[in-house]
């Protein structure tokens, strides 16, 4: 009876059990997951075998550039003694053939020949309908010559037959395996040692920490423990400076790491430049960090008496760190609005930037300090504050959540109901402002004068004189975008800049509607978007659409 096709035939009876394959001394058997095991037991051809010992059936190994290697491998005169020796091995019976080709011709052994031994073993051992018997002496020979001669071997010799003979199933601790993995490591490109480090001290070890690619990934833990371990003579300013700079570099709030700067800056107050304090300074207005020195801003304020006509440019960047804490001195103040300090700038390089600094002061003094009475900023040097977004802002533009909601609110109320990115007087950008009535109802910005006035003191005065009870119908309403890089990186305080502006913009009257990033990436989709706006509008008592005009 014929069998079907494609049904398994009879099972070729298993090898002897007591096929061993050890070292001088051992006793061997295949271990269970080998894979002497697996071709022990395998029902395929001997291509399949060979196929899963990752080496092709009867293709001869690297000879390298010879004389033999353009000559045809028949078995005529013109093949050579080399390739006639791999065509014995490949056509060995049993592995005594194996081990006498090998042994009786030891000039014309080449190391890659027992690379094909190995791998006609395991063709031998996969045969069917029964492997040949395999006696312990004879493997164990075979794994004694090619330890003996494993020296001579080449690097991609040594990796086949280590291949070769972890898949049949040698002992990884067995001396064969010791062998060839030993020979590999001997191969390998020795590495350089590494270079001697030199002791570093205090000082040296924490610009070290601020200078490691690790730094980026944990810098508070390397931060600390070397400020903690160096003494107060090894840190020297160009150290507290680089520390300094990371830390607003990468809003990192850390109050024991901007306690010590102050501290080093109160200690040096005398040694220390106009130009390396305001470095020292910077991050703690850009982190909005008011340290607990008590010292701190008398300190300051003697550093900028003394240093105000050296470095104008230095000055004003002092006295914008100190803008954003809320804690700016009056006398800097009388200084850098002096007729005779604006006119010095007016011919410097610099005379854009400090201008738009000193209309930033002079918007500060005009909103939260309504107690100074001294030198203003004239009206024909102000500038716009910041007339477009900030720099990191449109870095980060494709992270923002901008582009989004201005969609959401064109769907909500409509293209004529908000404007984005206008802005404000004195030249605050703002991100989405609404116009809205006396009623709550939602107004086209054209039809309205988007701007408040400012300066808003003198405005109010002037409405009280005329109608005190008057007031501005239209009502001025701020969507305000809090992504994440507006935050320390602790993410619950806002840095210096962006609590300034929206400390003014409050202080000019309009009306702030924070959207936290925290809210805006728990949105999943415009839909669940639309919705969370129109829940924050409903809050101010907004309306819109047919019913709200």
């Amino acid at each position: 009876m014929r069998r079907p096709r494609g049904e398994p035939g009879p099972r070729a009876p298993r090898p002897t059990e007591g096929a061993t394959c050890a070292g001088l001394g051992e006793s061997w058997s295949p271990s269970p997951n080998s894979m002497l095991r697996v071709l022990l037991s395998a029902q395929t051809s001997p291509a399949r075998l060979s196929g899963l010992l990752l080496i092709p059936p009867v293709q001869p190994c690297c000879l390298g550039p010879s004389k033999w290697a353009d000559r045809p491998l028949g078995g005529g005169p013109s093949a050579g003694p080399v390739q006639g020796l791999q065509r014995l091995l490949e056509q060995a019976k049993n592995p005594g053939e194996l081990l006498r080709w090998l042994g009786q011709n030891p000039t014309k052994v080449r190391a890659h020949h027992y690379s094909v031994a190995l791998c006609r073993l395991g063709q031998l051992l996969g045969s069917r309908p029964r492997p040949p018997p395999v006696e312990q002496a004879t493997l164990q020979d075979l794994s004694q010559l090619i330890i003996r001669n494993c020296p001579s071997f080449d690097i991609h010799t040594i990796h086949v037959c280590l291949h070769l003979a972890v898949l049949l199933g040698f002992p990884s601790d067995g001396p064969l395996v010791r062998a060839l993995e030993q020979e590999r490591r001997l191969r390998l490109p020795p590495k350089p040692p590494p270079p001697l480090q030199p002791l570093l001290r205090g000082g040296q070890r924490l610009e070290a920490a601020l200078s490691c690619p690790r730094f980026l990934r944990y810098p508070r833990q390397h931060l600390i423990s070397s400020l903690a371990e160096a003494r107060p003579e090894e840190l020297t300013p160009h150290v507290m400076v680089l520390l300094a700079q990371h830390l607003a570099r990468h809003r990192l709030r850390e109050p024991q790491l901007l306690e010590a700067i102050a501290h080093f800056l109160v200690v040096q107050e005398t040694q220390l430049s106009s130009k390396v304090v305001q470095k020292l300074v910077l991050p703690f207005g850009r982190l909005n960090y008011l340290p607990l020195e008590q010292q701190f801003m008398p300190c300051l304020e003697r550093i900028l008496a003394r240093e105000a006509g050296v470095a104008p440019l230095a000055t004003v960047n002092i006295l914008m760190s100190l803008c954003q804490l809320r804690c700016l001195p009056f006398r800097a103040l009388h200084f850098v609005f002096s007729p005779g300090f604006i006119n010095y700038i007016s011919g410097t390089p610099h005379a854009l930037i400090v201008r738009r600094y000193l209309s930033l002061l002079d918007t500060a003094v005009e909103l939260e300090l309504p107690g100074y009475r001294g030198p203003r900023l004239p009206r024909r040097q102000q500038v716009p504050i910041f007339p477009q977004p900030l720099i990191t802002d449109r870095a980060r533009c494709k992270y923002s959540h901008k582009d989004i909601v201005a969609e959401g609110l064109r769907q909500l109320l409509g293209e004529e109901k908000y404007r984005q990115d206008l802005t404000v007087p004195p030249g605050y950008c703002t991100d989405f402002l609404l116009c809205v009535g006396s009623s709550g109802a939602v107004l086209p910005v054209r039809t309205q004068d988007p701007f408040l006035p400012y300066p808003p003191r003198s405005c109010l005065q002037g409405q009280a004189a005329s109608s005190p009870t008057t007031r501005d119908p239209a009502q001025r309403v701020v969507l305000v975008l809090r992504e994440r890089w507006h935050f320390c990186r602790d993410g619950r305080v806002l840095l210096g800049s962006r609590a300034l502006r929206e400390r003014h913009l409050g202080l000019m009257g309009y009306q702030l509607l924070p959207l936290p990033f925290e809210e805006l990436e728990s949105q999943r989709g415009l839909p669940q978007l639309k919705s969370y706006l129109r829940q924050k509008l409903q809050a101010l008592g907004l309306r819109w659409g047919p019913e709200g005009g």
